[in-house]
């Protein structure tokens, strides 16, 4: 007798299994046929995956866009001068209410893990203690880590390196930084030798927001190498954005990727948003900003796909799907094959889990039974897709579901409803 059963589903290499769960666990995925259960959920024809993950977000700052302006610039700096006014005059209460709204979409959406970014660059920090009362929240049905982040650079901003310890002593779960935005090159490179160091201490993960630049000569990404090979800090470690790399020269990235590889570095890479900021003073060409992914995935770097703003003073659109932060990815990035487009749908549920630690997690017996049904066949027709959510289930609890999306016709000669999956050969 299980609790719930989910049957017939589709898995994402193809095979097709019931998936049977006890509590808060997988305990079967194989034919149960005649097994009972006290709810079974028909998902014959339906893909069925490992929840949605966003290893890059910003929740303290979500669903705040149009406060207290807009970003008439649409530039990176000006953002962030943005978020400067509002963090002024934003309460803690209206913080917790937007991310808790937002971590409701995510359930809608099946994304139940995502790694924040939490500005550490405020003597209150009531940005910190907002996001640790979400995370204890939310805690029931979404895994939510929380980066200690100092916006405004670790040495730029006076008070911020006591505020991003501060911060990591009230219970942050990684070290961030951004060491572009440090007044030199020099700067960048000492913070993050200081970071890396905080996280060995203290047995932490790390998460730079690292090169996020048109500029090919910002070139934290080698000193976080560096850094981690030095500290011991393998597996551990994520640049995020590396925009730069797109401008970089290739005999250089000819040189970077391998010691990425060595180190393994992991690579975070936020398609929505890095070609909307990235290139703004380019006339023509003009370069889109996102960095060297398949590359990257040929040398055996992870890489995932980040949302990274939803609503806010960097980015105006947003839904918290992460099947179209995979879909703008590889249009940029040109993996369009078939290889590449399953890879990408990997790169918003297994290879981002895996980047953040993620314990528990996948479909098989003894995993944590979180997972989502969707309205699709495969992981490349949810990519083009990107279809309802027909049941999504969080540690052995249904806590969404959702509609086909089927549409109804009154067309001569033709059917009643239609429906855009399809089915080659």
């Amino acid at each position: 007798m299980f609790d719930l059963i989910v049957q017939g589903g589709t898995l994402a290499d193809g095979r097709i299994a019931d998936i049977g769960i006890t509590g808060d666990t997988i305990a079967a995925v194989e034919d149960l046929s005649g097994a009972e259960a006290g709810l079974v959920i028909d998902a014959a024809g339906d893909l069925v995956a490992p929840p949605f993950v966003d290893p890059h977000f910003h929740l303290d700052a979500t669903l705040s866009y149009g406060l207290p302006r807009i970003n008439a610039s649409g530039t990176l700096l000006e953002g962030i001068g943005l978020w400067g006014e509002l963090k002024q005059i934003v309460t803690q209460d209206e913080m917790i209410e937007r991310a808790l709204a937002y971590c409701d979409w995510a359930v809608s959406q099946g994304l139940l893990a995502i790694r924040s970014h939490v500005d550490t660059c405020d003597d209150r920090l009531i940005g910190v203690e907002a996001m640790l009362e979400v995370r204890e929240r939310v805690r029931p049905y979404l895994d939510l880590q929380l980066v200690a982040f100092p916006q405004d650079g670790l040495y730029r901003d006076p008070t911020a390196r006591d505020n991003t310890i501060r911060a990591l002593d009230m219970g942050l779960d990684v070290v961030g930084g951004i060491p572009h935005f440090e007044r030199t090159m020099a700067d960048g490179a000492a913070s993050l030798r200081e970071l890396c160091e905080i996280a060995a201490a203290r047995g932490l993960m790390v998460d730079i927001h690292c090169d996020e630049s048109d500029d090919p000569l910002s070139r934290h990404i080698e000193a976080l190498v560096f850094e981690t090979q030095r500290l011991g800090l393998q597996g551990r470690v994520a640049g995020s954005h590396l925009t730069s790399m797109h401008s970089m020269d290739n005999y250089y990235v000819s040189k970077l990727l391998p010691l990425m590889a060595e180190a393994q570095v992991a690579a975070i890479s936020n398609p929505l948003i890095n070609i909307v900021l990235q290139g703004r003073h380019d006339t023509y060409p003009k370069r889109r900003g996102l960095t060297r992914v398949r590359e990257m995935q040929a040398h055996g770097i992870t890489v995932g796909w980040g949302q990274d703003c939803v609503l806010d003073p960097w980015y105006s659109l947003g839904t918290a799907d992460m099947l179209d932060v995979a879909f703008m990815g590889m249009h940029v990035a040109q993996m369009t094959s078939p290889e590449e487009m399953a890879r990408s749908f990997d790169m918003v549920t297994t290879q981002n889990a895996r980047i953040m630690g993620l314990d528990g997690y996948g479909i098989a017996p003894g995993k944590t039974a979180s997972l989502v049904v969707l309205d699709a066949g495969n992981p490349i027709e949810a990519l083009r897709l990107r279809p309802a959510r027909l049941a999504v289930i969080s540690k052995g609890k249904v806590v969404s579901r959702m509609p086909r999306e089927d549409a109804g016709l009154s067309l001569p000669g033709r059917p009643d409803t239609v429906r855009r999956r399809h089915t080659f050969g």
